[in-house]
């Protein structure tokens, strides 16, 4: 079993563990409000993204019941932070279990590839760890993300949740790319 805190080396990215440390590059990666079309909201602050951060680097939810696993992705090239991605594990035990999963990439930084990557890279640790069942929440009009699913393996199952579809699949069925 790999650690969750090691870092992960794909071919143009680092993806590192989230920290507090994070939230002021964070900030100014995702401080655009195009990239809330689709998850609403605003972009949040330096200083709301350190206490948000700070609350998320426990990695696990307080009552014991989730773990929170999140990368911070930084192009190895320019060694810019370019997006995020995240699991939710549910439960206690890696092995058969289930991971929520999610991917941000700044605008700047879109339509080069660092999602799928990014994606994938975290997907093939989690499955290393023992993870099977991944799901992800997708706004139905985000075509972009909706490619980033379907490249995962996943597919749209119909259910709705806060207006947004889930999207289900397995780790084994990932595309390596």
């Amino acid at each position: 079993m790999a650690s969750t805190s090691e870092p992960i080396h794909t071919a143009r990215l680092l993806l590192e563990k989230l920290s507090s440390g994070h939230a002021e590059e964070a900030a100014a990666t995702f401080d655009d409000v195009e990239l809330h079309e689709f998850t609403g909201g605003r972009p949040s602050t330096s200083a709301e993204l350190r206490e948000r951060y700070s609350r998320l680097e426990v990695a696990s939810s307080p009552d014991g019941t989730q773990r929170w696993l999140n990368w911070m992705m930084r192009d190895v090239e320019s060694g810019q932070l370019v997006g995020t991605v995240q699991a939710t594990i549910e439960g206690t035990a890696y092995i058969d279990a289930h991971a929520t999963i999610a991917w941000v990439v700044g605008l700047p930084f879109q339509r080069r590839g660092f999602a799928i990557e990014g994606a994938r890279s975290m997907v093939a640790r989690l499955e290393a760890d023992g993870v099977v069942g991944l799901s992800a929440y997708i706004h139905p009009d985000h075509v972009a993300s909706a490619a980033i699913a379907r490249a995962l393996g996943l597919t749209p199952t119909g259910e709705m949740v806060g207006g947004e579809i889930r999207w289900s699949g397995q780790t084994g069925a990932v595309d390596p790319g």
